[in-house]
């Protein structure tokens, strides 16, 4: 276990005093048992009210109300945990899920629900021909074939970060040859349900390590993808580094569609050029 201290700071500015609408946010960390949570502390300036709640998902999420507006809106999250930090986790398909194309169970397959349906349109099925290349004969081996898609998606798109809200969809990540961590998680996630595989996005935090895409100073933002495979359970998939496990990475939220999992989202009233700018630090630090 490695013990992991979190400082995210998300800095909105205004031209004059602007009303604060609701916020919604998605910081606080997701314990599990590769992840123990010892502490997660939000501060907002100017003061806010926060109510918590949990989504369809189980992710944490927070709703920050207002009552003085403010030309400067500064959201402080600070979190401390301890990571499992296994670079070689080994999973344990049941015998059925073990050779591809294999058939989820009736239950698994209602709970999984919206998760094995493509979120984007794919009217010329680019993305589905696309997947399916990667599907190497009448029968394959499940996680070979998933690690090959992951590792397929960074060696066809050039990674580049980009600091515009939104994601492309992957008929647009394939026809550009480029994207950020986003990007490459939502054509992950999207190609796999092509295939039939339940898959969801993930949003969290990422470790620098050496030769790692997708970080900056100290830590970043990241987003990447978890499929369900029965007896393993949720496996993780981060296309962008081409790594397989949770090593290295803070979830926060899990969703359908990375929409759902943004860290901070909300609105204000105004004119319409009182919006100046909006800046975020993040800082993921090993603790002795």
């Amino acid at each position: 276990m490695i013990t992991l201290r979190i400082a995210h700071r998300t800095t909105y500015r205004y031209r004059h005093p602007v009303s604060l609408n609701p916020h919604r946010l998605m910081l606080r960390p997701r314990e599990s048992r590769d992840l123990r949570l010892i502490s997660s502390e939000v501060t907002i300036t100017p003061p806010a009210t926060l109510t918590w709640s949990q989504d369809v998902f189980g992710n944490s999420v927070a709703v920050a109300t207002f009552s003085n507006t403010a030309d400067t809106l500064v959201i402080d999250s600070v979190a401390q945990l301890q990571l499992a930090d296994d670079p070689w986790p080994i999973f344990d398909l049941e015998v059925r899920a073990m050779t591809y194309p294999f058939r989820y169970a009736d239950d698994e397959q209602t709970d999984l629900g919206a998760l094995m349906f493509q979120q984007y349109l794919d009217p010329t099925g680019r993305l589905r021909d696309w997947a399916w290349a990667f599907v190497r004969g009448v029968q394959t081996d499940t996680l070979a074939l998933l690690k090959d898609l992951s590792a397929g998606v960074s060696l066809w798109i050039r990674y580049q970060s980009r600091e515009d809200e939104g994601v492309q969809s992957p008929v647009e990540t394939l026809d550009r040859g480029w994207g950020s961590c986003r990007d490459f998680a939502v054509l992950f996630v999207e190609a796999a349900r092509c295939l039939g595989f339940g898959a969801r996005i993930v949003s969290g935090y990422l470790f620098v390590a050496e030769g790692l895409k997708g970080s900056a100073d100290a830590g970043s933002t990241h987003a990447w993808a978890e499929v369900y495979a029965p007896g393993a359970g949720w496996i993780t998939f981060d296309p962008t580094n081409r790594s397989v496990g949770g090593q290295n990475l803070v979830p926060v939220a899990v969703a359908r569609d990375l929409r759902q999992a943004m860290p901070v989202s909300g609105s204000f009233v105004g004119a319409s050029d009182a919006f100046l700018g909006l800046s975020v630090e993040v800082a993921v630090t090993a603790e002795a």
